[in-house]
């Protein structure tokens, strides 16, 4: 009885309470005709319930909420199918973001589907927009300043310097010539030549130094000289921009150059304490803090606020909230561990949620059609001609005057001049300002893409052009060797995986090659640790020296991760790729599962496999994605390893449900043959005896290596057999069949390695 108490007495108080909720209800309508006059009836109208229903829906739909809800939504699964797009072609995907913020404003959605943009856009919401997209802002400058390392500017800084300010002062000369020669044609009414000459320099002297910096990642040149003064040279241009910035927006604000002296001269009193104030603060804060990669709630809460009131007052000294967000960002505690820890923790939501609604504010504000005859075309040809020689050329001919090569010098010219995101903000405060006007906003954002899009064909041309002999590889012919490729994305993974790979070749030593790869996760936003190579593939090479095994190293950077590894075992000659197969987040919980199937649904990728084919239109995986990309469009033997603290392979079980599982048994040789494993095979359907092939490779074994091989029937085994092996060989057929038809066998099973043939 007493297990029914709690019921009992539950449904009594819902029923009593139930009861008097119902006796007020009828007890106040008693009170409406009292006061009848001054009800706002809202009772059945004569259109009847369905379309009261109907027209609350439709009050609800309009309310500015749920207006600026849809809009987030929209905006990121376009943004991020343009972005992969562009990413799929070898571009960064910042091009594809702001390209679908032009798509979705007035020159496209807004040209074709007018209707639909002014309901999903209506006037009066994009102010909504705008703040939203000014915070997404302030959390990305933020972070910018966090990235740059001052000790690096201030330790590399001779030639470093002479090339960024060489490339700020050329550019700038030549934007404002270019804005004396456009003026009375372009220049808004009512501004003056000073104002409209100062953004257009400004605007040419923009480089985008995450951009760049991720380019010089993913091209694997960060570690060599040309990397290190192009990067030092392209963060000092940061800095030195944004205080220029600064003081252009300062004099335009102030309306003349004298009255901007004022705010320049805040502007500086702000920066002395900034820099001898609220560093050595926020540096007694940090030290403070027991362990400076977990933050907690509260030095997040100090610093965050710090940085809403470095960047209120800029804001209100007249020199933009940006650049508050940037200072804040610089001055931050030179332990860059500590900065990584704040960065991942801001990154994600300025990223994936705000920065795309920048990109749709600015595509809304940008109008192609204005650009309507060939005359503006050749303007916008113009400018982007001035651009390019003031960038381009002036950082190429500042790096080869101070003693770079050639091809480094074009390099760095060509690497300096991609402008990317920080163009845009550049621009949108012009046009916030009413400096430049729609046409030349429009102008210039086509400059700001095209500029960005030429950087990786431009390197690529320059480096085909000076392509030298010392460069040309010498190509080991390994036609006899089995080689072996495995990636990881963690050090415990990696020892793991080669611990396999020793397995199967560690006696063939002049017959067999093993490669191991690390690919750190990046964006041409922002990028990865700068000890990430050594944190994770020291451990590595370590294990390789303890199990006496030679390993070749590949590290690289990438945004598309799955896609470097597919490339790299695809065009590598390789005989076999080994990878980790992680952990789906969408097995356990029909949670999980419906996540599953919507992930499936705004994934380009997912949805490009489906209509090809390559997948089922339902099918869950349980990899996590990149294992799943990875097994899908490797065209050389994968193995899959799902590992349940795997140390040692000296047993291993092999279930065959078919004939097409014989490639298993050249594995299974493998092991035996390198490892002295000894290997038991499942007999699960009676392929074995039935099958020529298989029994003669089978029996082939014995005679080399007697009492390493045997076959026994399903009929014969114990789920114990199980737990007693290290290792599981499977087909990823047969994985799927086991899962089906012998699912009581998974309850003990060891680490497995399925293999896709």
């Amino acid at each position: 009885m007493a297990k029914y108490r709690n019921s009992v007495f539950y449904m009594l108080m819902i029923a009593l309470f139930g009861f008097i909720m119902y006796w007020v209800g009828n007890q106040g309508k008693f009170l409406e005709q009292k006061n009848s006059s001054d009800i706002v009836t809202q009772a059945v109208t004569s259109e009847g319930y369905f379309q009261d229903f109907l027209n609350s829906l439709q009050h609800n739909l309009e309310h500015p909420l749920a207006v600026l809800l849809i809009q987030i939504i929209t905006i990121v699964l376009v943004a991020r199918f343009f972005g992969w797009i562009f990413k799929k072609i070898g571009q960064p995907s910042v091009i594809g973001e702001i390209i679908a913020g032009i798509a979705l404003g007035p020159s496209f959605f807004g040209s074709y589907f007018p209707e639909l943009s002014a309901a999903l856009f209506p006037v009066e919401s994009l102010g909504n927009l705008e703040f939203l997209s000014q915070i997404g802002l302030i959390l990305f400058m933020f972070v910018v300043g966090m990235e740059l390392d001052l000790k690096v500017i201030k330790s590399k800084a001779n030639d470093a310097i002479v090339i960024s300010h060489l490339s700020i002062i050329i550019p700038f000369t030549l934007g404002m010539v270019l804005a004396y020669s456009i003026f009375t044609q372009f220049a808004p009414p009512g501004v003056e030549f000073l104002s409209f000459a100062l953004f257009l320099g400004i605007a040419m002297s923009i480089t985008a130094f995450p951009v760049l910096a991720r380019i010089v990642q993913e091209r694997d040149i960060h570690k060599t000289k040309l990397g290190t003064v192009v990067i030092t040279a392209a963060a000092a241009d940061d800095i030195t921009a944004w205080c220029i910035l600064a003081a252009v927006i300062a004099i335009v604000k102030a309306g003349s150059f004298i009255s901007s002296l004022y705010v320049i001269a805040l502007a500086i009193i702000y920066v002395l304490l900034m820099l001898y104030m609220v560093r050595p603060f926020l540096k007694r804060v940090a030290d403070s803090s027991s362990n400076g990669k977990n933050l907690t709630k509260s030095l997040v809460a100090i610093f965050l606020i710090t940085l809403i009131i470095s960047a209120y007052a800029t804001e209100v000294i007249g020199i933009h909230a940006l650049f508050g967000a940037f200072m804040t960002g610089a001055i931050m505690p030179d332990n860059m561990r500590f900065r990584q820890a704040f960065i991942e923790k801001v990154e994600d939501v300025a990223l994936t949620l705000f920065l795309p609604l920048f990109f749709v504010y600015t595509g809304l504000r940008t109008e192609m059609g204005l650009i309507n005859d060939a005359y503006l075309w050749k303007i916008t040809g113009l400018i982007i001609l001035v651009a390019v020689v003031g960038k381009f050329i002036g950082s190429a001919f500042a790096a080869k005057f101070v003693g770079q090569s050639w091809k480094d010098s074009l390099t760095i010219g060509a690497l300096m001049n991609t402008r990317g995101l920080m163009e845009l903000v550049v621009l949108n405060i012009g046009f916030d300002l009413g400096v430049l006007n729609g046409e030349v906003f429009a102008m210039m954002v086509i400059m700001a893409l095209v500029t960005t899009f030429m950087t990786g064909p431009s390197i690529d041309i320059i480096n085909k052009i000076f392509k030298s002999s010392d460069e040309v590889i010498e190509q080991v012919s390994y036609k006899n060797k089995f080689k072996i490729l495995f990636s990881f994305a963690n050090q415990a993974k990696g020892k793991k995986l080669l611990l396999l790979s020793n397995a199967l070749s560690k006696k063939q030593i002049n017959n067999s090659s093993v490669t191991a790869l690390l690919v750190a996760p990046s964006d041409e936003i922002f990028g990865f640790e700068d000890n990430y190579e050594e944190e994770h593939l020291d451990p590595v090479i370590e294990e390789c020296q303890a199990l006496n095994q030679k390993v070749n190293t590949m590290f690289k950077v990438s945004s598309d991760v799955e896609t470097e590894i597919i490339n790299v075992a695809n065009n590598g000659d390789y005989d076999l790729l080994l990878v980790d197969a992680g952990e789906s987040i969408f097995e356990g919980t029909l949670l999980g599962r419906l996540l599953g199937f919507t992930t499936q649904i705004v994934n380009p990728d997912r949805i490009l496999n489906k209509v090809m084919r390559k997948e089922g239109l339902f099918e869950n995986t349980p990899f996590n994605e990149t294992t799943h990309q990875i097994t899908l469009h490797s065209k050389i033997p994968t193995g899959i390893l799902i590992d349940k603290n795997l140390e040692k392979i000296d047993t291993i079980i092999i279930p065959i449900f078919t004939k097409d599982d014989i490639f298993l048994i050249e594995y299974a040789q493998k092991f035996i043959h390198n490892n002295d494993s000894q290997v038991i095979i499942i007999d699960v359907l009676h392929q074995v005896n039935h099958n020529f092939m298989i029994k003669e490779l089978i029996r082939s074994i014995e005679q080399v290596k007697p009492n390493h091989i045997s076959v026994i029937d399903p009929k014969d085994i114990s789920p114990e057999i199980f737990s007693q092996q290290d290792l599981m060989v499977v087909s990823i057929e047969s994985w799927k069949k086991l899962i089906e038809t012998r699912s009581i066998w998974l309850k003990n099973i060891p680490s497995v390695l399925i293999f896709k043939s």
